[in-house]
């Protein structure tokens, strides 16, 4: 587009008509019972199907009452915390297993986990000229713009993409559970090159490593990880796997699948759901909310703290200098005028969220003692003082916890993730859920998903051109 070109008073115009156009009054939503985001009134939200894959459970309706309760999430019937018990607490990576058992719907066993970590091997490396054509000749800013164009250019590199029987549907979303991460770092190198004017390193993948090896192990101009760090990735990779059939993306996905397009389009979609800073893109916010925290409370946090995503382990923030921050945010008076706390609340967890649990028990370990422990603690303060300031402040006691994405921007800060990964990273993980349940609508569902909207638009004459 040529901006030179554009006559911005033309624009302005157009602008404020179709601003006045838009205006929808709120009280129409009550007067009509519109439950905006396809939410009850109470929070819950609207239900719009059935599923065997994950349950996602954070309160329960008690004589017609919502009722806070600890945060469960589970898999297949199993629950979250004992896969993890039971695969990275042990030192065993655990992201494999957790694919297979969204996907097929069983643990597998020793010969099972042994072919499915082969297929991921083999289809790990991208179709022949994929990254010269589609990563290297058209790079992106944006990783998760360039993964959700690359997902869907894998549509052309498919002898038959339109097959939708049940075997094929399989052997692509394993393919494309192996590919996205490689997508991803091809995709961030090339960024580095083009866009930061760094040097590009692009390395061959090797097929013993699990997924979470293998992302830093090319991810790091030398190859280096430890098995701390591989094991607390692929903990990040078993949390974020699968969130129910109701979260934004999982059900963008399913209502692309409901209209019988093709696994690459549902798929391209759901990436460019989870793109967004209200859904996979809050972990980046929490981290810049963090850095606006720490430059806000930098005369008046007790020892102070600045600038910058990690801070020292010696920093320390008063609470009192917390809470009138996190005032000001709530208040739009700081922050990116949102009014939101990133990383805290959830549309279904109320007293705790098990993933953000996980995550800050083993966070809490890693900064100990480093340069990003005054950064856990003040998202610690941030998790513990907001429910309170929040209720003065909004008139509400609702109950109220820290959400997975408080946690997880600061455990890929640690493993020396770029925040340019935070959210790719979310996604390269989610695919398992998205595969899963695009399975599942293709099987039980027959039938398009399409919800009414409510038409307010009063009728008018179509008025002759020449009298306009």
């Amino acid at each position: 587009m040529d901006k030179n070109s554009i006559n911005y008073s033309d624009v302005k115009k157009l602008i404020e008509k179709v601003t006045a156009l838009n205006k929808i009054e709120p009280g129409l939503y009550d007067k009509y019972s519109v439950k905006r985001g396809l939410r009850n009134a109470d929070g819950t939200g609207v239900v719009a199907g059935i599923t065997n894959i994950c349950n996602v459970h954070g309160y329960i309706i008690d004589e017609g009452e919502k009722r806070a309760i600890d945060g469960k999430l589970i898999y297949r019937g199993i629950d979250i915390n004992d896969i993890i018990k039971n695969t990275t607490e042990k030192g065993r990576y655990g992201f494999e297993e957790t694919a297979y058992l969204l996907l097929f719907g069983n643990l597998p066993s020793k010969a099972e986990y042994e072919e499915f970590d082969g297929l991921l091997s083999e289809f790990r490396v991208l179709p022949p000229g994929f990254s010269e054509d589609m990563i290297f000749k058209a790079p992106s800013r944006n990783i998760m713009n360039k993964m959700v164009r690359s997902v869907a250019a894998l549509y052309s590199y498919e002898d038959d993409p339109e097959d939708m029987s049940t075997a094929g549907e399989l052997l692509r979303a394993v393919s494309i559970i192996a590919r996205l991460p490689s997508i991803m770092v091809d995709s961030y190198q090339v960024k580095r090159r083009i866009y930061d004017r760094e040097s590009l390193y692009m390395h061959p993948s090797i097929p013993e490593e699990s997924v979470a090896e293998s992302i830093l192990s090319t991810l790091r101009a030398d190859r280096s990880y430890t098995k701390e760090e591989a094991l607390l990735l692929d903990l990040c990779l078993i949390l974020h796997a699968e969130h129910g059939g109701g979260n934004n993306s999982t059900f963008v996905c399913r209502c692309l699948t409901s209209s019988g397009t093709d696994a690459y389009s549902a798929y391209s979609g759901a990436i460019g759901s989870l793109k967004g800073p209200r859904h996979g893109g809050a972990n980046a916010k929490v981290m810049a909310q963090l850095a606006e925290f720490k430059e806000a409370l930098g005369g008046n946090g007790g020892s102070g703290g600045t600038g910058g995503a990690a801070g020292n382990a010696g920093v320390t923030y008063s609470d009192e200098a917390v809470k009138d921050q996190i005032a000001k945010v709530l208040r739009k008076q700081a922050g990116d005028g949102s009014g939101l706390i990133y990383g805290m609340g959830h549309a279904v967890y109320t007293i705790s969220d098990p993933r953000a649990k996980a995550l800050k028990e083993h966070a809490v370990k890693l900064a100990a003692g480093t340069r990003f422990e005054s950064d856990f603690a003040l998202l610690d303060a941030i998790e513990r003082l907001t429910p309170g300031v929040f209720a003065e402040i909004r008139c509400d006691s609702k109950a109220m916890c820290a959400n997975v994405d408080m946690y997880s921007g600061l455990v890929y800060s640690m493993l020396d993730i770029p925040p340019d990964l935070f959210t790719p990273l979310f996604a390269v993980s989610r695919i398992t859920g998205w595969a899963a349940h695009r399975i599942e609508e293709l099987l039980t569902g027959k039938r398009i998903i399409r919800p009414a909207y409510k038409a307010i638009a009063t009728p008018r004459e179509y008025i002759p051109v020449d009298d306009r």
